[in-house]
């Protein structure tokens, strides 16, 4: 197949005669075993010993058994579990300088010199002290006789890298940490259930979520099920707060809601630092409202639970950079966290994301909850304040008055968390002053003039609908441009938000071709993308697209184990996507397959062969299960019938062959945390732009736009969202394959053929970099990219 074209390969590096250590500490998070995989195929990958060290800091004091040599076997099928399978335990000997000479001790009759730590702030804090004393326990164990000053020479330095494992998402530097999207699906699929019987009842429910001293968990699963009230250790709600949750509470029963949720972190605190409880929350419900309450704990069942797709394309990327880390390591360089900023990987100083994370409790200890917030990072702030702007609604005589109508309409194949964006536009819309409008059927509704006038309330409960409530169409607008002329005057629209797939962006780039024609078109205009494909340019990621992964990934987990106990199996699995491979490659990631044939990266009967051949190789020894994905799209003559037929031959005798076509449930269900949560905040941001550009271009009582810059798509760039014209994104896009030219996750396809222990190329060029920790990150750009 294809190798991509690059600089700089990772084969320059090289762990010959190294041995690198991996270990959990501290509570266990769903995706730990996925790094913990990703670490020990990596780190043998390129030639290092990898060893377990069993029950965390614990197993290396104790030592013996518990530190364990590991093969690439000795991961197998352990992507898919939760927890720990190499264990997690809270260790007070090694808090003590003698349980530390221990550790080092057992460390070097090994030749350890590399550790690759997952856990919370405590387990890196107490990693980067045992590097720093390393010398001195060094000097200690030579005094004493149990090593030479050949060994101290050899091992002179001890080299750390951390991931974070926490459900919480506690730490500073890094927008997610491996368990957190795993925990927050727990939460929405119970806050899901409970709004079934919630509604059936008229009850109020108090869910407290985990979170001592972190609401992040709190927070968006508020924003992700639309709940009425949220309470969070670090913005504590002002004093008298008793009322207005009362009066919220009884003012969205009075517009005929029949229930409401309130969320509440085990850490929530008023500002004076008193407790508020989930008992004392529903208590005052009762005897302030009278209304029928009850209290759900939800405890560690967010702990438990399979990985979602998220975090284990999450640990896997971080497993791998983790061993890049340490094999570019030298004396010098300081003890770093891998970490995701946005899309990006980042490499931090350990202590600085430690010392930050320290320094929001400090803030939060001298009642500066403001400046808490601010330290959490942009992602907390951002969340907070698209929650605020959400779940809070002002009196109709307070809201300002633009007297601007804008329309929303979804265009092209459902995808969830369309929804959640509609609600999120309609809100801020409102709140912004503006009248909204909703458009039902895409483009041709709007020109049949299905369009009417959207209230606050209507768009209440839409958050965790799957598809598209107002309905969507394929249909272009090229062929309508006089009717759609039409109904704009007959409503007057003033600025259009578009929520759609690659449909969305023609529509748009038609709708700017025919400004030169129609005055109706020269206003404002956004595109928001959404589509399971993931195949629309100027964006790395999709509203729909995480939701249809998780599909993939469960329903991929579910066939695998169908064929636990049987013979050697090899499945072929069918995914959608069009000519975009996005959902094959990234998902075959998550899943753990052997191979992912997609059109962008093309492939022949030699390479079939080579995969088969691989496959019985693997077959042979102890793994008992394959599988294989392939873009519907990928090849016209492979199709999955062809390869189905050509492994069922080839592995005759070796394994057997079944196939699975996914279709139309990867569209379907409940959209995930992560599209209900960026669907919402990506919406309210362009809602923001939209009433920018709609005062910039109003005068002489009229709106007129038709710069380029004022047809624009909102996507996110590696770490930031940007605002991008529609018709610079022409020359980044196949039109005929209805793909970008160039795709980021394309560079992620070489880590799951070496996770599946083919020989490639990994580009390391975009490899996370040693940086800073920054108070301030760079604002979101509103310009072209």
């Amino acid at each position: 197949m294809a190798q991509p074209d690059t600089k700089r390969f990772f084969e320059n590096l090289t762990g010959a005669g190294k041995s690198i250590a991996v270990l959990t500490s501290g509570g266990d998070a769903q995706g730990m075993n996925a790094a913990v995989r990703a670490v020990v195929r990596m780190g043998i990958y390129v030639g290092a010993k990898v060893y377990f060290i069993h029950e965390g800091y614990q197993g290396m004091v104790d030592g013996g058994d518990n530190i364990e040599e590991a093969s690439w076997e000795s991961v197998s099928s352990m992507l898919q579990v939760g927890g720990t399978v190499i264990g997690s335990a809270r260790c007070k000997e090694f808090r003590t300088h003698e349980g530390r000479l221990k550790a080092a001790h057992n460390l070097l009759q090994r030749g350890i010199t590399n550790l690759c730590v997952i856990g919370g702030d405590g387990s890196l804090t107490g990693a980067n002290l045992f590097r720093e004393e390393w010398s001195g326990l060094l000097g200690e164990l030579v005094q004493q006789g149990l090593i030479d000053e050949d060994a101290v020479q050899k091992y002179s330095a001890l080299h750390i890298v951390g991931m974070v494992g926490s459900i919480d998402n506690d730490f500073c530097g890094t927008d997610m940490t491996i368990g957190t999207d795993s925990a927050l699906h727990r939460i929405i699929e119970v806050v899901d259930a409970i709004m079934t019987t919630a509604q059936s009842h008229q009850r109020t429910f108090v869910l407290e979520v985990m979170g001592r001293h972190c609401g992040y968990l709190a927070l968006v699963s508020a924003l992700a099920c639309g709940a009425d009230w949220v309470l969070i250790p670090e913005m504590p709600p002002a004093d008298g707060w008793e009322d207005k949750m009362c009066q919220k509470l009884s003012a969205t029963r009075s517009r005929g809601t029949r229930l409401n949720i309130i969320i509440v972190a085990e850490g929530a605190i008023d500002r004076h630092g008193k407790t508020i409880t989930s008992s004392y929350v529903k208590d005052l419900v009762v005897r302030c409202l009278g209304f029928d309450t009850r209290v759900t704990i939800l405890g560690h069942v967010q702990r438990g639970g399979t990985p979602s797709a998220f975090d284990r394309i999450l640990a896997s990327r971080m497993g791998v950079e983790a061993v890049l880390a340490l094999l570019e390591t030298t004396a010098n360089t300081p003890a770093c966290v891998v970490s995701l900023c946005g899309n990006q990987s980042v490499r931090l100083p350990l202590m600085e994301c430690v010392q930050m994370t320290q320094e929001v409790q400090k803030a939060m200890d001298e009642k500066k909850f403001e400046e808490a917030v601010k330290l959490r990072g942009r992602s907390f702030e951002n969340n907070l304040r698209t929650y605020k702007l959400l779940a809070h609604r002002e009196l109709e005589s307070e809201l300002p008055q633009s007297n601007f109508n804008v329309a929303v309409l979804n265009v092209g194949a459902p995808a969830a968390g369309m929804n959640a964006a509609v609600r999120s536009a309609v809100r801020v819309g409102i709140s912004e002053g503006h009248k909204m409008f909703a458009v039902n059927d895409g483009f041709e509704g709007f020109y049949k003039g299905q369009i009417k006038e959207i209230k606050w309330a209507d768009v209440g409960g839409w958050t965790g609908q799957g598809g598209s409530l107002l309905g969507t169409k394929r249909t272009l607008p090229a062929k309508h441009l006089e009717k759609l002329a039409e109904q704009m005057r007959i409503n007057n629209i003033n600025a259009l938000l578009v929520i759609g797939g690659f449909e969305a962006l023609e529509c748009l780039l038609q709708l700017y071709e025919a400004r030169s024609s129609y005055e109706e078109y020269c206003i404002p205009m956004c595109m928001l993308p959404a589509t399971i494909s993931n195949n629309v340019p100027g964006t790395d990621l999709s509203i729909g697209a995480d939701t249809a992964l998780n599909a993939i990934v469960e329903t991929c987990d579910r066939i695998k184990q169908s064929a636990s106990g049987t013979k050697r199996r090899v499945f072929i699995i069918e995914t959608m996507g069009g000519y975009c491979g996005y959902l094959a490659s990234v998902g075959g990631l998550a899943a753990g397959a052997d191979a992912a044939y997609i059109y962008e990266e093309p492939f022949d009967i030699k390479d079939l062969q080579s995969n088969v051949e691989h496959l019985t190789e693997k077959m042979k020894t102890s793994i008992q299960r394959g599988l294989i994905l392939r873009n519907e799209n990928s090849n016209e003559n492979y199709t999955t019938d062809f390869i189905y037929q050509l492994y069922s031959e080839e592995g005759r005798g070796v394994f057997d062959c079944r196939k699975n076509v996914l279709g139309h449930m990867q569209q379907g269900g409940a959209p995930s945390p992560f599209d209900r949560n960026f669907g919402t905040k990506i919406s309210a941001k362009a809602m923001q732009w939209l009433s920018k550009k709609l005062k910039e271009t109003f005068r002489q009582g009229r709106v007129f736009a038709n710069t380029e810059d004022s047809c624009c798509l909102l996507g996110m760039r590696r770490r930031a969202m940007v605002f991008q014209p529609v018709v610079q994104l022409r020359d980044e896009t196949d039109f005929v394959h209805r793909i970008p030219k160039e795709q980021w996750w394309l560079k992620l396809r070489p880590l799951m053929k070496i996770l599946a222990k083919y020989k490639t190329s990994y580009d390391v060029s975009d490899s996370g970099q040693l940086e800073h920790v920054v108070r301030i990150r760079p604002k979101d750009s509103d310009v072209s990219a």
